[in-house]
């Protein structure tokens, strides 16, 4: 019994140290492909609020990371490893650092109450997945692939999961010397915002996504969620502390944050980008690359070797791998499923009369034939399938930038109403936007002197 025992808990551990290093090669990826947002003082603010919550935690010992994703998309979400993020887009709806760390603390809670461990392990493998593959390349056809839209990536944990973290992440915000209430304020704007999608969804007949979706009604109809919130500020076991928030630090982070999307650039010289096809590909040095009406083709300096890229229609019933053998000349060998950025492929080599070429068929949005030949195949065919197993979807920002836009915040006029101001701005639907930024949605008005957020 003993030994079964010590073999159920070594097994168990394997398991465990096998899920972190997933995770912890999830949060890499995102980092090496360029995802973070490049605003280290932002970033150090955000992790010193994070860390300030986990030390008033239940695992106050626990090793946590929290990043800040260059993405427009409303959300923050937590990974196992104790990875948690949140979007850019995020960040202009919140008002002060008190629903920041309402925001932060409830995805911590999530990870504290296990609430990964208590779903099913395949489920939340396949939403980290999808969740990367989303971040890393911008598609919501890849994530729908894994049963994810828009938004609601990173959802799903259940309303008793959620009212738990939203119940501990608000203790954590008590003791680490927050406004519990601002967890509230928090959700209620979100509701607003989803409100707002909703709209504007429905006059485009598309779905829209939600970030706390678990909860039908707003949060000050929510008398549970207000229970479970209030609850924290009732502690009084002498473990309240003075808020730490520095007066006007917010608002100096915040200011000059980029609005909509991404304004980093991170083309890559040795890669071709094809950017009404959204695709690219790495090539060697020197490698030239033709694209035309039929085909786009890459030659090597002295034309010795080539990858040619052409496309068809995708049929859903059909796999790469019966693509590639339906219309492969010569026989194959060597064959190999691709599986990159959550694209799924197959590769080959076709031989006939003596020659050789590098053949492979990639899935995305249509079925992409790619083939590779040269005067020395065997010398050059390491090369060509590199090149093959580079193609991926264009990441968000590798796409040409448009123009620039940011968060700003100015002092109201005199007379000025969130029409008149919202008349300046080039963005779509901006009076309602700046309502929802300032907490007046769908109506209200600033008064004359206040700090009010707009986009410049």
């Amino acid at each position: 019994m003993r030994l079964l025992s010590c073999c159920a808990l070594l097994l168990s551990l394997s398991m465990a140290v096998q899920a972190a290093d997933k995770y912890e090669k999830a949060h890499q990826e995102i980092v090496d492909a360029g995802q973070l947002y490049d605003d280290p003082e932002l970033q150090q603010y955000i992790d010193r609020i994070g860390q300030r919550l986990v030390a008033h935690s239940d695992e106050p010992n626990g090793d946590f990371t929290f990043s800040v994703i260059d993405t427009d998309v409303i959300n923050a979400f937590a990974a196992q490893g104790g990875y948690i993020y949140i979007s850019r887009g995020l960040l202009p709806y919140l008002e002060n650092e008190d629903e920041l760390a309402g925001v932060l603390g409830h995805e911590i809670g999530h990870i504290t109450g296990s609430h990964h461990s208590r779903r099913k392990t395949a489920d939340v493998t396949s939403k980290i997945v999808a969740t990367t593959t989303y971040i890393l390349t911008g598609s919501g056809e890849l994530a729908d692939a894994s049963s994810m839209y828009g938004a609601e990536l990173i959802s799903g944990f259940g309303r008793e999961m959620e009212l738990e973290a939203d119940g501990l992440g608000a203790e954590y915000m008590y003791r680490a010397g927050y406004d519990p209430q601002a967890l509230l304020q928090v959700i209620g704007v979100l509701k607003d915002h989803e409100q707002f999608q909703r709209t504007v969804a429905r006059a485009s007949g598309k779905p829209g996504g939600t970030y706390h979706g678990v909860y039908a009604s707003h949060p000050r109809n929510d008398k549970r969620l207000q229970t479970v919130i209030g609850a924290a500020a009732e502690l009084d076991d002498g473990s309240y502390i003075e808020s730490p928030e520095i007066p006007g630090e917010f608002k100096q982070q915040m200011d000059g944050l980029v609005w909509g999307d991404s304004v980093q650039s991170a083309r890559d010289e040795n890669r071709f980008y094809h950017n009404k096809l959204e695709f690219t590909f790495e090539h060697p040095p020197g490698w030239t690359v033709q694209t035309g009406g039929q085909a786009v083709v890459a030659r090597a300096p002295d034309q010795s070797a080539s990858l040619t890229i052409s496309l068809r229609r995708r049929d859903p019933s059909s796999t790469p791998q019966a693509v590639l053998e339906a219309n492969a000349k010569g026989e194959l060998s060597d064959g190999e499923p691709l599986e990159q950025a959550g694209l799924s492929g197959y590769t080959a080599t076709a031989s006939a009369g003596g020659t050789s070429r590098r053949l492979a068929v990639i899935d995305y949005r249509y079925s992409y034939l790619l083939q590779g030949e040269a005067t020395d195949f065997a010398a050059s065919d390491p090369a060509l399938l590199d090149m093959i197993k580079s193609f991926r979807p264009t990441h968000p920002k590798e796409k040409p930038a448009g123009e620039a836009r940011y968060l700003r915040y100015i002092r109201v006029p005199r007379g000025a109403t969130v029409a008149s101001i919202a008349a300046e701005m080039k963005i779509p639907h901006a009076e309602d936007q700046l309502r929802l930024i300032n907490g007046l949605y769908p109506r209200g008005e600033p008064r004359t002197g206040d700090w009010f957020k707009v986009v410049q």
